[in-house]
């Protein structure tokens, strides 16, 4: 247990290095309006705080800076709630007032949202591919043989797809087709959408269609089982404007993790409701062992449907960060759940 003295220290310590990013001494430390503490007496408890794994001394320097058992004891004991400030508030909701029709488009606009209120690395997952099920298709012809179909999920995402009408399908044909679709295939999940239309779309096909086969093999190619959670970033660019990330190499090596999309959704993909902060090496990579990732989950309609996220510097302004992913992550489950409904 630390005592209250050591609990102010560190706190000290962490606030002062979030916000210069210079190792942080006693003598500075005293000079603060909310220490009563001399230099000597700081520079004892300081020992014992970094004897016990909360501070490290970095070579070369007389400082101290929070290590990451130090970030997490921070996080979980001394960090108090973070309140928007007015023109945070106002630049969140200017940026989303701009109407969007889709849920793509929403998600989207949240991860520059996020990016540029935090200048750090915004990642959002998209609705759960494998959790939505079909809403309804479309087919608009753009000619005799070519034509637009669309697929419409419970989530508000929308999918267009080229398609080669089959020779011999007329007008009256498709709008079969559609009116099959639709009637049979209406809340599958899409991941079952194939299945489904092998095992009981293609008797009806069958029964109902001239050259039902070409119809069918068109849709099994288009319902392929391969969909991935789609991964929004923003300000990709940002941590290299942190001292942190001024070795190339650490750049590299985390550029090229943000590369691999599947990867980005292994480390990303909260299934937890709230707040989730992950320090360090706690993120079991060791490209983001100077990174710190602060996740939050979004929901439709009371559904778990995706994550909004932050990757920065494991000095990152926490505070604040907690404060702005959980307004955005909610802000978005309000946006995408009043487009959902109006569906």
């Amino acid at each position: 247990m630390l005592t209250e003295r050591q609990l102010l220290i560190l706190q000290a310590i962490v606030d002062d290095y979030i916000r210069s990013a210079e190792p942080v001494g006693s003598r500075s430390i005293s000079k603060r309006e909310d220490v009563e503490y001399s230099a000597a007496t700081i520079r004892n408890e300081m020992a014992d705080l970094e004897e016990q794994g909360y501070i490290e001394k970095p070579h070369s320097s007389a400082g101290r800076i929070p290590s990451h058992k130090g970030y997490r004891y921070y996080v979980d004991h001394l960090l108090m709630p973070h309140h928007l400030t007015g023109d945070e508030i106002e630049k969140v909701e200017t940026l989303f007032s701009s109407k969007k029709e889709e849920a793509e488009q929403v998600i989207q606009q949240s991860a520059k949202i996020l990016s540029q209120v935090t200048s750090y690395i915004s990642i959002v997952l998209g609705p759960e591919m494998f959790e939505a099920s079909l809403k309804h298709v479309q087919i608009i012809p753009l000619s005799d043989r070519k034509a637009v179909f669309i697929l419409v999920t419970d989530t508000g995402h929308v999918e267009n797809f080229s398609i080669k009408i089959p020779e011999g399908m007329n007008p009256s044909e498709m709008e079969k087709v559609v009116n099959i679709l639709n009637d049979r295939l209406k809340g599958v999940p899409l991941y079952q959408l194939r299945e489904k239309l092998n095992n009981e779309v293609a008797s009806i096909f069958k029964e109902h269609l001239y050259n039902y086969q070409a119809i069918l093999e068109m849709f099994q190619t288009t319902f392929q089982t391969d969909r991935n959670d789609k991964v929004f970033y923003g300000g990709k660019t940002n941590l290299l404007t942190q001292p942190e990330f001024r070795d190339v190499e650490k750049v590299r090596h985390l550029m090229n993790i943000l590369e691999e999309d599947t990867l980005v959704q292994q480390i990303f993909r909260s299934e937890s409701s709230g707040i989730q902060v992950k320090i360090g090496h706690e993120t079991n990579m060791d490209a983001l062992e100077n990174c710190s990732i602060i996740t939050a989950s979004y929901s439709i309609g009371g559904k778990h449907m995706g994550t909004v996220g932050i990757l920065g510097p494991t000095r990152m302004e926490y505070r604040r960060v907690i404060g702005l992913v959980d307004y955005i992550s909610k802000d978005l489950t309000k946006l995408l759940t009043h487009l959902y409904q109006r569906g």
